[in-house]
Parts: C-alpha cells; sequence; structure tokens
C-alpha cells in the first residue's frame, strides 16, 4: 500500500494569517498521525511564510511515523535538515521566493551539485529523494547522483486528468518503470487529490509515497481531518 505524508504547510499558512498559535500544527501534526497519516512533511522556505524554524524543532519532538522535510538544498536547508535529521530529505529546485513547487530538477546538469549535497545528507543517515518531471534522463540522473527515491512531480498529470487520464498518466508508467528498473525508490506529489489518486496509485501500483497537503487540508475544511485522512487512505487502498 502507498504510504500517505500530510503535507502541514497550510495548517501554518492560517496560522500565520492571524499570529498566535491557533491552529497549532503540533497538534494537527499528531492528530493527523492518530487519523491513519503514514507521514508528515513540511517545506520550511526561507520567509517562513508558512512553516518555521521552530516548528520543524518542534514536529521533531513529537514525530512518531516518518518525517519528510522538503526543500531546496542551500546553506540553510542544509543545517536544518542535519540539525534535525529527519527520515527524508526531498530536495526541490524552487528558488527563495517560489510560491510552490513547479518543477522538476535537472539532474544532469546540476549533477556535481546534488552529489555533493547527497554524499553530505548520507553522511548523516537521512533518506534523500529528488523532486523530478517525467524527463528519463532526470531520472537516470537522480540514480546517479546517489539519490534513494524520486519524488514524481505530478502537477502535469493531475491538469490532464479529467480531459483524459489514460494519456495523462502515460508519462508517469514509463517514468516510474524506468526508476523500478534501476533501483529508485518512487514517491510522488503536487496537485494530487480525492479526484485522481486512486488512479494514480492503482496504475501504477508501486509508488511508495504520496505527500499531499493542499487538497487534503481544503477538503478536511468540508469533511473535516479525521474524516478526510480515512478518505485519502481509502484511495490508497
Amino acid at each position: 500500500m502507498t504510504r500517505l505524508s500530510v503535507n502541514v504547510n497550510k495548517i501554518a499558512t492560517l496560522r500565520n494569517a492571524r499570529g498566535g498559535n491557533n491552529p497549532d500544527v503540533v497538534k494537527i501534526a499528531i492528530d493527523c498521525e492518530a487519523f491513519g497519516a503514514q507521514g508528515i512533511t513540511v517545506h520550511p522556505r526561507p520567509d517562513e511564510r508558512h512553516i518555521t524554524y521552530q516548528d520543524v524543532l518542534n514536529l521533531k519532538e513529537v514525530v512518531s511515523t516518518e518525517f519528510n522535510i522538503e526543500g531546496y538544498p542551500d546553506k540553510r536547508y542544509m543545517e536544518l535538515v542535519k540539525k534535525i535529521k529527519p527520515n527524508q530529505a526531498t530536495l526541490v529546485p524552487d528558488p527563495p521566493n517560489a510560491l510552490t513547487s513547479n518543477a522538476g530538477w535537472d539532474t544532469v546538469t546540476h549533477k556535481e551539485y546534488l552529489i555533493d549535497i547527497i554524499s553530505e545528507l548520507k553522511l548523516h543517515d537521512i533518506r534523500t529523494s529528488i523532486f523530478v518531471d517525467t524527463n528519463l534522463a532526470n531520472i537516470e540522473g537522480a540514480k546517479a547522483v546517489g539519490a534513494n527515491r524520486i519524488e514524481l512531480y505530478t502537477e502535469p498529470y493531475a491538469i490532464n486528468f479529467m480531459q483524459n487520464k489514460a494519456e495523462a498518466i502515460k508519462p508517469f508508467i514509463l517514468a516510474a518503470e524506468k526508476a523500478l528498473s534501476i533501483g529508485l525508490g518512487i514517491n510522488a506529489g503536487h496537485d494530487l487529490d480525492l479526484k485522481n489518486l486512486k488512479y494514480l496509485v492503482n496504475t501504477i501500483p508501486y509508488i511508495d509515497e504520496v505527500s499531499i497537503g493542499h487538497a487534503l487540508i481544503s477538503d478536511a475544511l468540508y469533511f473535516g481531518l479525521e474524516n478526510t485522512i480515512q478518505m485519502y487512505l481509502q484511495q490508497l487502498s
């Protein structure tokens, strides 16, 4: 079964809009795990517009499933990750002012940089995942730089799903088959929701993990957090 990691960035966004600590990111993370989530994901950005440095420190103390820290591997990110030692570091190529992750790594062009970064993370026994598109050269490049997994950037799949789901998923099948054949684990994330998730994991059943934040938190406004997590888990079963 593909595992569900809940990205709690949007909880922090809501809290920061008003100040104070309501909603409480740490309590939400604990509740997500109690409701069945198999991991917690955060993406701390330099401007701390949602998850803050202190949030990451606080979450480290309570997350009992899998802790995944996403981010661009600049000096600040690397220092934080080496201090926290999460189960997984997901490397994304976002510039500091990016609204959200919207592209995968060119692992060929950035090969030497990524080798250095991943080698350093491995010294701290942190599993590494590289955010990539379905370009097979970039998947081969992820293997070449020493990554343990890739995270497939699924926005193109989500955008085209309603028009023609079979065509939308074709490049992702090929990408996942390539990753599997060269010994890479496979994660997926970006714009996955209750409409398109089940088809993805049924068609590519060897996806290890999906990371979902925006859609899941939005659905929780209607269905409640516990019920929503159960709904997503049903899509993955």
